[in-house]
């Protein structure tokens, strides 16, 4: 049984990886979360005839060290050897992300991304559209944004001493009148980020005694696509941006960071030690899916 150092969630829906345990996909199946194995990749007619490479490269990581030609549209894709069984495919905010094991060759990369074409495709096509819907937040006074699931409004306040939330849920800013944008930026994140860890330590404590195991520390992640990480020395990692959801949406994020500390995987002992806890995992799961959160850049 593989038990990876670290497993890793996702932030925003995709992107998924087709091997790895991803928090907001079901168990995987053949068809929608596993890459074939490099044997099956050999059945992939090759082409008779080199393609010609488009001029405009459609997908560009930042980091590409590799280009191929999809359905007519070229990708430069970020191409990492790691340790794994099969090739992995990551369709990110950033574009394509593509992991092999050192035996795999390019060749065979390449074949595999040729059976994937229409699936890489289809998943950056759905992430562009998620971009666009994602939120903007206008950092000024008055602006409102999401904390535990309701909206809070921003009130810059320079007689308080430090950020606090109010009654009317006005979060009211220690910062003067005159205060710019990423000021206040900063002011609202930094607030959010002692609101995340305070809660966070508390929905573990509350959760880990539950399900019978230990969490050793734990830290915040800013991660721009996962939701957060469990390794079998009880390190925990949570991504801040989780505040901006309800409550129940963080309580299955905690939970299912225990869990790994159960099982390092997605088996069915994993989804077991969950549903035991929450019986409706798989409805607070799929409400994650959607979530799309605010653009702090």
């Amino acid at each position: 049984m593989r038990n990876p150092l670290q497993l890793v969630l996702d932030f925003l829906s995709p992107p998924q990886e087709r091997t790895t345990p991803a928090l907001d996909k079901a168990p995987r199946t053949p068809d929608s979360t596993t890459t074939p194995e490099p044997g099956a990749l050999r059945t992939t007619v090759r082409p008779s005839a080199p393609v010609q490479m488009p001029d405009e490269v459609s997908i560009a990581h930042p980091r590409a060290n590799r280009e191929t030609v999809l359905e007519g549209m070229r990708v430069a894709y970020l191409f990492q050897r790691v340790r794994r069984r099969s090739i992995g495919f990551l369709v990110g905010p950033d574009g394509l992300e593509v992991r092999a094991p050192k035996w795999v060759t390019l060749k065979e990369v390449e074949l595999g991304l040729q059976e994937r074409a229409e699936w890489v495709l289809r998943k950056w096509s759905e992430m562009q559209e998620r971009q666009k819907n994602i939120r903007q937040i206008e950092w000024r006074e008055g602006a409102s944004l999401d904390y535990l699931g309701a909206p809070i409004h921003l009130l810059l306040s320079p007689q308080n001493g430090r950020s606090e939330l109010n009654d009317q849920r006005q979060l009211l800013l220690a910062l003067p009148h005159s205060a710019e944008a990423s000021q206040i930026r900063d002011a609202v994140q930094a607030w959010l980020m002692r609101e995340a860890k305070n809660l966070f330590e508390q929905r573990l404590n509350h959760f880990a005694p539950l399900m019978g195991v230990q969490w050793r520390r734990l830290s915040l992640s800013n991660a721009g696509s996962r939701w957060g990480s469990a390794r079998v020395d009880g390190a925990i990692r949570l991504n801040w941006r989780l505040i901006h959801l309800k409550p129940e949406a963080i309580d299955y994020v905690v939970v299912h960071e225990l869990a790994h500390l159960h099982e390092m995987n997605h088996s069915p002992a994993f989804w077991k030690v969950v549903a035991d806890i929450l019986p409706d995992h798989l409805e607070r799961r799929k409400a994650l899916q959607k979530e799309n959160l605010a653009n702090w850049a």
